[in-house]
């Protein structure tokens, strides 16, 4: 495997700008992409897989010919910890869709939301999403997508299953299981109260940690991660905002000198609303601007 000496920048979907300039076929996508440095794009599946073969085949062979690599957002309505036992199980079928649609563009990353708490202790509900990720793995290996990564997502609403334990406890199930840190979200169900100020540094730090003794390998390096600013209220995550918007966190400047001073390449993928592509690019000139260790 050859060992990316730096992190990879890229979107959520397409910026408001793209959309403005006319932009629609899988060549367009990647020529954006590339015009601001890019080179990683997420497929946005939240509504679920409707991606053509075809179209995913075209989209994954004109990112490879700029060296953007790609993963796919996993549908929204995931559920792996539902007290409904339908929808507990129809969530590995979305992921193994999922997986099919990734496979397709020559990516290997599904991120997935965990699901939600409910009426239900948080302990039981880890419970089950547990039970859900194992029968996950075993469903992906047999429909032969073993080579996919299955990426849970930290959240950013308090009643949603995804604090950072619990996606490292889902990231235990399996050795290829590797996590994807939405800063934003955790800034956001803490309510500011973490990833904030002059105390950001030493929160991601302390995050940073945290990952290399749980995961203990190359996952720790060269994990997923989700990043923009985040408005929320008591419940937690409220909505996406740009990097303009600066009444609410969390700064990137930290997190990006510490990617660079400890040696990480993570995948970075903004979700800022409607400015992904012009605010992955600000946290790509962040880490670049980094001094080395």
């Amino acid at each position: 495997m050859v060992r990316n000496d730096a992190p990879r920048f890229g979107t959520a979907g397409l910026s408001d700008s793209f959309r403005a300039g006319g932009g629609k076929t899988p060549e367009d996508i990647a020529a954006f992409t590339a015009s601001f440095g890019l080179t990683a794009f997420e497929y946005q599946c939240g509504r679920g897989v409707r991606i053509q073969d075809a179209r995913a085949a075209a989209l994954g062979a004109a990112c490879a010919g700029r060296g953007i690599a790609l993963s796919v957002h996993a549908p929204y309505y995931i559920s792996m910890s539902s007290l409904e036992e339908d929808k507990r199980l129809h969530s590995i079928d979305y992921l193994l869709q999922s997986c099919a649609a990734v496979r397709a563009m020559g990516g290997r990353r599904v991120i997935f939301h965990p699901g939600s708490c409910g009426r239900q202790s948080r302990e039981n509900a880890l419970d089950k999403a547990l039970d859900t990720m194992r029968r996950a793995v075993a469903a992906v290996d047999a429909a032969g997508f073993g080579d996919c990564i299955l990426c849970p997502e930290t959240m950013g609403k308090v009643n949603q299953l995804g604090t950072l334990e619990e996606v490292l406890a889902l990231c235990a199930v399996d050795p290829r299981i590797t996590p994807c840190i939405d800063f934003g979200h955790l800034y956001a169900r803490s309510q500011g109260s973490e990833f904030a100020g002059a105390a950001a540094a030493g929160d991601y730090a302390a995050l940073l940690d945290r990952l290399d003794r749980a995961l203990g390998d190359e996952r720790a390096r060269t994990f997923h991660v989700h990043f923009s600013r985040i408005a929320y209220t008591q419940g937690g995550e409220k909505c996406h905002l740009t990097f303009a918007d600066t009444a609410y966190g969390p700064p990137h400047q930290p997190l990006m000198a510490l990617f660079k001073a400890r040696g990480l390449c993570p995948t970075v993928i903004c979700e800022s609303a409607g400015t992904q592509a012009e605010d992955a690019a600000a946290l790509a000139a962040a880490w670049a601007a980094a001094p080395q260790a």
